[in-house]
């Protein structure tokens, strides 16, 4: 069967392109080519954040709200501090003597606020201060018991010097040791203790007062210390060994 020509399918024809891709091509070309007439609008400058913290700090202080911690805290403390600082100035512009105790006692203040954590160091720097207060009153006491028996006898304070060097060498003797088996601050209290009985029998006998010091803490060093504990587990060793030899060797029946 032949086809008719009324039956022949007619191509199709392009559609012109809709007004809603013109559009797209216009936005496309133009993002792509900006137009140089246009320029961009000046921003205008952002103001400086460098003042703006201040002023809310100074109203929460003013303003003293109770709900606020950090400005109920801080007026306290800030007159407190104002009045301490005054109270100071004012005892350390008394006298020479005053001004070195206020010092002082402000240096001690900020060694006890900086070891707070550390109680050893801090147990040993007391117990080392209070060693040197009492073997320096007692070498003192025997010194003014010596010169009103005997007028010709006079004061010299070496026993005294002697006694503070010991306490000195038992607090850096427990801190020279690498690995201590105990606490250091233990060790230096004992220390000091055999030092302060020393000075009392300085007292009576001066000639023995600062030998009996140095052989009691070197005593104490050796014994608290790293390498007496190796000694003693070295001899225990050695103990052990001679005791598994005499046990395997033969008895006599």
């Amino acid at each position: 069967m032949s086809r008719t020509p009324g039956n022949a399918r007619t191509p199709r024809t392009s559609r012109p392109p809709g007004p809603a891709r013109t559009t797209r091509t216009a936005q496309q070309t133009a993002a792509d080519r900006p137009d140089e007439t246009t320029a961009p609008e000046p921003t205008s400058p952002a103001p400086s954040t460098t003042s703006a913290p201040a002023l809310p700090l100074l109203r929460r202080f003013l303003h003293q709200d109770k709900d606020d911690a950090w400005a109920v805290r801080l007026l306290p403390r800030i007159v407190f501090g104002v009045a301490a600082l005054y109270t100071v100035i004012t005892l350390a512009s008394q006298s020479g003597s005053s001004f070195v105790a206020v010092v002082t006692v402000l240096f001690l203040g900020l060694v006890l606020w900086f070891l707070r954590r550390r109680t050893q160091l801090l147990l040993a720097l007391g117990v080392s201060i209070l060693a040197i207060a009492f073997t320096g009153y007692f070498s003192a006491v025997g010194d003014a018991a010596r010169t009103s028996e005997d007028a010709s006898a006079t004061v010299t304070g070496t026993a005294a010097f002697g006694y503070w060097a010991l306490a000195g060498m038992a607090l850096l003797g427990a801190w020279m040791v690498k690995n201590h088996p105990g606490r250091r601050g233990v060790t230096v209290v004992l220390a000091d203790v055999i030092l302060v009985i020393a000075s009392v029998v300085g007292m009576f006998l001066p000639e023995a007062g600062v030998p009996l010091g140095f052989l009691g803490v070197l005593g104490v060093l050796a014994v608290r210390g790293s390498s007496a504990k190796a000694v003693t587990g070295r001899a225990g060793q050695a103990l052990a060994r001679l005791r598994k030899r005499k046990a395997s060797d033969p008895t006599d029946s």
